[in-house]
């Protein structure tokens, strides 16, 4: 996709969701040079590498939080620390799992913009899990196992179910590098709900089996967020890491 592309895209999703709940509230954009990126379940911080150096390339200060993977509270209370060192204007962008952690900890003042990768965006105090339901068990589901209270995916929903569109080596050593997550990360709930009062982008990936598409559609039609639809897998955010780039410029306002 070209910049052209993309901006009409983007300029043409933005206006045709700014009747939704919260779009009203939003200000427009400050320029920001910091870029903070949560990582979801089965990764860890260098799933952000392709998009770090994309990042750093136009003179972006970019930090990718290690999310422990252990408890909602937790995850926020990281991002919430490399948050802290950020010296102004930050945008706040989570992939996968980690949209929980992006709508909680986005509430932070210096946070300027939310930007989400095939993620979670939940309302505050919303089972997730439950609006899940209403849309098709995606694949991958089916390929978590656990070891006691500790969860990944296996090699062959890895590969076909998480990271379908990259090349099986690559692939690979991503499965190799997966954090585990614990059983009980699942339960948690945000109590706010940051894109109801920020500016927020999605990238929907058309190809996911690990969330439905149509359940990410939702949810960014709802937050009334600036959306592009990519082709591919969960991992948008490797195999694309152009466009996932450009959408990231966008929401500090370098585009």
């Amino acid at each position: 996709m070209d910049r052209r592309t993309f901006m009409a895209r983007a300029a043409a999703m933005g206006a045709a969701s700014a009747t939704f709940p919260g779009a009203e509230a939003k200000q427009a954009v400050p320029k920001a040079r910091n870029v903070v990126l949560v990582h979801g379940l089965f990764a860890d911080g260098s799933c952000w590498s392709e998009v770090i150096q994309r990042l750093q390339a136009t003179g972006i200060n970019a930090t990718s939080v290690q999310n422990p993977l252990t408890t909602l509270d937790q995850g926020v209370a990281a991002s919430q620390r490399v948050l802290a060192r950020q010296d102004g204007p930050t945008v706040l962008v989570g992939h996968s799992f980690s949209g929980m952690i992006v709508t909680e900890a986005g509430i932070d003042p210096k946070v300027s913009a939310l930007v989400y990768i095939a993620a979670r965006a939940p309302d505050a105090g919303e089972d997730y899990t439950e609006l899940a339901k209403r849309f098709p068990t995606p694949p991958a589901t089916a390929g978590i196992v656990w070891s006691g209270d500790w969860g990944q995916l296996s090699e062959a929903a890895f590969l076909h179910d998480f990271a379908a569109d990259l090349p099986a080596a690559k692939a690979r050593v991503l499965y190799a590098v997966q954090a585990p997550f614990e059983r009980r990360l699942l339960a948690g709930r945000t109590m706010h709900a940051a894109w109801r009062s920020k500016p927020s982008w999605y990238a929907v990936s058309t190809e996911d089996r690990t969330i439905d598409p149509d359940l990410e559609r939702f949810m960014a039609k709802r937050m009334g967020a600036t959306t592009i639809e990519v082709k591919a897998s969960h991992l948008s955010l490797i195999s694309q890491p152009d466009t996932i780039t450009r959408l990231i410029l966008d929401a500090a306002g370098q585009v």
